[in-house]
């Protein structure tokens, strides 16, 4: 279990999602996954407070509305320059509440100065409240989420007596060097089971299932004193120790 310290808990809701099926690509077509991804939440995470110093874990999220998907005509850009038409097919009308600590990122000793876990907390739990320090999505800039304080579990959720829907394999994220310290980038897959609306991650690392998709280094973060310590960043955000 996370120490409290270092949790938080949000909703995010939007108009539409896009968590892509990996298997959807082919042919420039893409279809969502009826669920969101670790990978997507942990973005939406990331979005709200991140720094090199730690990484985002997220323990569970509870799906509050009725899946709804919604199939629509889109103009991607092409790589060569114009667009192009395919079909998405996205999630409609979305809502989640999300579960996730954070922890510190052991594979950069350079930041170790940087571990103060009170007042790194006290910037998310600030973040949350404002909504995110940047813009939130929900698994493609085309889909526009929000970010609101909540308590994990409040409130009726439309799945709440649904009983267990397995899901199938399931892309769950990326093993990145800088979280890893390997030199590859491996894709992580695992098959959730959804329980009353709620689904409930495994650690990265208890996945045992993996794809390796290329070599990769880790990115080089100037010297330390190059950083903002986070007793600037925090007296700019007008957070207290």
């Amino acid at each position: 279990m996370s120490a409290p310290r270092r949790s938080i808990e949000f909703k995010v809701s939007g108009r539409h999602a896009l968590f892509t099926d990996p298997l959807s690509k082919v042919g420039g077509e893409k279809c969502t996954y009826h669920v969101p991804t670790y990978e997507a939440l942990k973005g939406v995470a990331k979005s709200i407070y991140w720094k090199p110093t730690l990484i985002w874990v997220i323990d569970e999220v509870r799906v509050m509305k009725r899946i709804r998907t919604q199939t629509k005509g889109t103009k991607p850009l092409d790589m060569g320059g114009g667009n192009s038409l395919a079909i998405y097919t996205f999630l409609s009308d979305v809502e989640y509440q999300v579960r996730a600590h954070f922890e510190w990122n052991e594979h950069r000793p350079e930041l170790s100065a940087d571990r103060i876990e009170g007042k790194h907390h006290a910037i998310a739990r600030r973040m949350v409240e404002r909504g995110g320090r940047q813009d939130i999505f929900l698994g493609t800039r085309d889909c526009q989420g929000y970010v609101e304080a909540c308590e994990f579990g409040s409130g009726p959720g439309e799945l709440d007596a649904d009983g267990e829907l397995a899901m199938g394999l399931m892309f769950h994220g990326f093993d990145y060097p800088d979280e890893t310290g390997g030199d590859a980038l491996h894709a992580r897959f695992w098959r959730p089971t959804m329980v009353n609306g709620v689904i409930r991650f495994p650690r990265p690392q208890d996945c045992t299932e993996r794809r390796f998709v290329r070599a990769m280094t880790v990115k080089p973060f100037g010297a330390p004193q190059t950083l903002k310590s986070v007793e600037t960043e925090a007296q700019e955000l007008g957070v207290s120790a």
